[in-house]
């Protein structure tokens, strides 16, 4: 039996959205058992099956839509002439699509990292914790996404989606902050983060001029983040940008929807 619950796992670490398709009930004859499952990528990349044939065709291409608006439902397939299948039986598949909601990358597992992905750790976000000290990343919370990886190659070998993507950049080198602010400026995004001063931001505007960056993009950089001075504890920075992240989303996504 093919481990579908260790390649979900793989595909939530690589934030890529899935839509997990099972065969929920069974009347008559079919080609699969109840409980039989099959992972959807949004490609029509699959991995497992439900019996093969025009359903499993048919299944595909309705995972695929339903990815798309992130949705999850049951659908009833009589298998006679309209699905091409003679089994004369009915099968009833729940689609469940996974991974779809936006992704927060935190680049930087230090005190305020920690407390940011412990923020919000149960929130909508899957919340991804980047660091190449393993001493850091294994402190990450349960649930979190911990990364043990040179950010710069996480960066170049990882994929990201525009309009679900967070950044949030606050590593312990002012050097790595910038070179990463660089990579990220170049990748879809909907947030990006800097944490530090206004000073830190000046200078760091300068310097990425400098190195060819438009000041176009240098606009969607947001910093100092955080909605307001909530005081210096890390904790007490980790809500004030979690405060500021919630609000960009849902707000966002209610005009999205007006």
């Amino acid at each position: 039996m093919w481990n579908w619950v260790t390649q979900l796992e793989k595909l939530k670490k690589e934030s890529r959205p899935a839509s997990l398709v099972t065969v929920a009930s069974v009347e008559g004859s079919a080609p699969r058992e109840v409980g039989a499952k099959m992972i959807v990528l949004e490609d029509g990349i699959f991995f497992g099956t439900i019996g093969g044939g025009n359903l499993e065709h048919l299944a595909i291409e309705e995972a695929r839509k339903l990815l798309s608006f992130g949705t999850s439902t049951k659908i009833r397939f009589p298998l006679g002439a309209k699905t091409g299948q003679c089994c004369g039986g009915i099968v009833e598949l729940l689609f469940e699509s996974l991974h779809t909601g936006p992704q927060l990358y935190i680049f930087g597992a230090g005190h305020v990292g920690q407390a940011l992905a412990k923020a919000l750790n149960e929130s909508t976000f899957t919340v991804h914790l980047i660091d190449e000290r393993e001493e850091w990343i294994s402190q990450a919370p349960q649930g979190v996404l911990g990364h043990c990886a040179d950010p710069e190659i996480f960066i170049s070998q990882h994929s990201f989606h525009s309009s679900k993507t967070y950044f949030v950049v606050m590593t312990h080198k002012h050097d790595l902050d910038e070179t990463l602010l660089k990579l990220l400026l170049n990748k879809p995004h909907k947030y990006l983060g800097l944490i530090g001063s206004k000073s830190k931001w000046e200078r760091f505007q300068q310097r990425l001029l400098a190195r060819g960056i438009s000041e176009n993009h240098l606009e969607s950089v947001k910093c100092p983040i955080g909605i307001r001075s909530f005081g210096k504890h890390p904790s007490e920075i980790a809500v004030s940008i979690g405060a500021e992240i919630l609000n960009i989303h849902y707000y966002k996504e209610q005009e999205a929807n007006e």
